[in-house]
């Protein structure tokens, strides 16, 4: 429940602003997103290839994302 007020409370914030940005600011905003969704992408889709590939431990990998 404290995650979706939380949430709530972010997401009035970000609109409130977002009526104030300028068009250009709007579109870096989007691209931003869209940056982090590709990434958050390509990370799901080396954590299943890692889990599909037995020769490489949780910690090996673990220590791979983070370098």
């Amino acid at each position: 429940m404290e995650t979706t007020t939380k949430r709530q409370a972010l997401l009035k914030a970000i609109y409130e602003k977002l009526e104030q940005a300028y068009e250009d600011t709007l579109e870096d905003v989007i691209q931003l997103l869209d940056i982090r969704q590709a990434e958050d992408e390509e990370d799901i889709q080396a954590i299943k290839e890692a889990q599909n590939d037995n020769s490489i431990s949780w910690e090996e990998y673990k220590r791979e994302l983070e370098s």
